[in-house]
């Protein structure tokens, strides 16, 4: 998704040169949010999850299940794993995460990630067994929400391990965290929450779960969800800060450089509406966010080359590549661009609720407040950081909406001084 939203953003800015995109996965590009919801369930076919390009990305060239190994920035070239070499003048790093498996002991089959299309297959394979005893591992938001599809496909037992004391605590809080425990008892889900998995038992197939006190829980299905690893491997050895994602400034150039960018996931960028440490940042309107602007960063360093050279340029954009031309930032001539400041957005249905969030709670989550309903039934819980509102959570069904959207509105208004339409809040 961050690969072709960078793809259109470039056009869109201006750029007119070729674009070229590697991904590894065999599929047009897809939205990932209902693998573990309603494709999962069976009610959203999964060719419905395809993205449709815009046309003004139709002369694009797509290079499908092709990986990128290795690039080097100073010769502005990239690696590809059928041993081909691509020389760019831009470069859009977008190669995302992939799932982190626990390395203990055990039968591999029976275990299963959430992150691609054929993840989600399998899986769904593997659940549409009813009667089945299903472990999930990881109690954050893929886990809560594959938990709560599990027992909707009839699964005979649904439990959730965690080592942290309560589901989601911590991008959340205690607050939310205790209701959605609540919310999700209530419904049938088991949890074993404060310990740790420590192996896994059967002999050709995963049949149970080892936790730390020695504990075995019988298990059909294992889901994984124990976070996700940045897909940076390729660009070692550039002299790059990979501790967590890719390293970017206020404006998601990568190095120093103005021709290499990164977006989505892979981006670790400072958010000038709060401060200025830089954060990772995997909510659905961030791959689109991140485009918009480092498309305009891009194209106007592209432009500024074009226009005093004559020459082309080439672009990558991770599990992509491109060639582009257009506008300026930051060393650049042209226009002037506000630093990134984005209002990050998601939501989360599981059961029959939907968990909805604007902001960085997680910066706010030692000043809790309840804005509107109540935490029995459905409500909106504020996070305040320094007594500012930097977060809102919405937990339950419609009722809570109109006050959402007022909050929603105030936290748009509190762009930091300088913050404009390239912040994504547009």
């Amino acid at each position: 998704m961050a690969g072709l939203r960078a793809a259109e953003q470039l056009r869109a800015a201006g750029w007119r040169g070729p674009v070229v995109l590697v991904g590894d996965e065999p599929h047009m590009p897809y939205n990932r949010p209902p693998l573990s919801k309603e494709a999962l369930a069976g009610d959203a076919p999964f060719a419905s999850l395809a993205l449709r390009p815009r046309a003004s990305v139709s002369d694009v060239r797509w290079r499908l299940g092709t990986r990128v190994t290795g690039a080097d920035l100073d010769r502005r070239t990239v690696e590809l794993d059928n041993g081909e070499t691509l020389s760019y003048g831009g470069l859009v790093a977008a190669t995302g995460m992939r799932s982190r498996r626990l390395p203990w002991p055990g039968p591999v089959r029976g275990r299963h990630t959430v992150r691609t299309l054929a993840d989600a297959r399998g899986l769904r394979a593997a659940l549409n067994r009813p009667g089945g005893h299903v472990v999930v591992i990881g109690a954050g938001f893929i886990g809560c929400e594959v938990a709560s599809t599990a027992l909707a496909l009839g699964a005979a037992r649904v439990t959730a391990v965690d080592p942290l004391p309560l589901p989601m605590v911590g991008p959340l809080g205690e607050l939310l965290a205790k209701a959605l425990l609540d919310r999700h008892e209530r419904r049938g889900v088991r949890f074993a929450l404060g310990t740790q998995v420590t192996g896994f038992r059967g002999d050709d197939r995963v049949t149970g779960v080892v936790l730390a006190d020695g504990t075995v829980l019988a298990a059909d299905v294992v889901v994984e969800s124990v976070g996700s690893v940045a897909n940076t491997e390729w660009l070692e050895g550039n002299g790059l800060d990979l501790t967590d994602g890719v390293l970017t400034d206020e404006h998601l150039r990568v190095g120093g450089r103005p021709d290499v960018v990164a977006v989505g996931d892979i981006a670790r960028f400072p958010n000038a509406r709060y401060d200025e440490v830089a954060r990772r940042v995997e909510h659905w309107s961030i791959p689109t966010d991140t485009a918009k602007h480092a498309a305009r960063v891009l194209t106007a360093h592209l432009t500024s080359i074009s226009t005093s050279t004559g020459a082309g340029a080439r672009t990558r954009t991770g599990a992509s590549t491109s060639t582009s031309t257009s506008a300026g930032t930051g060393g650049d001539a042209g226009i002037a661009l506000a630093p990134f400041a984005p209002l990050p957005t998601f939501w989360s249905d599981q059961h029959d609720f939907r968990l909805q969030s604007f902001g960085a709670p997680a910066l706010g989550k030692d000043d809790v407040r309840v804005l509107d309903g109540d935490p029995e039934g459905d409500f909106l819980a504020g996070f305040h950081r320094g007594g500012r509102l930097v977060g809102v959570v919405r937990l339950g069904g419609r009722s809570t909406s109109p006050a959402a959207a007022r909050h929603r509105a105030e936290l748009l208004a509190q762009a930091a001084p300088g913050a404009g339409p390239s912040g994504g809040a547009e």
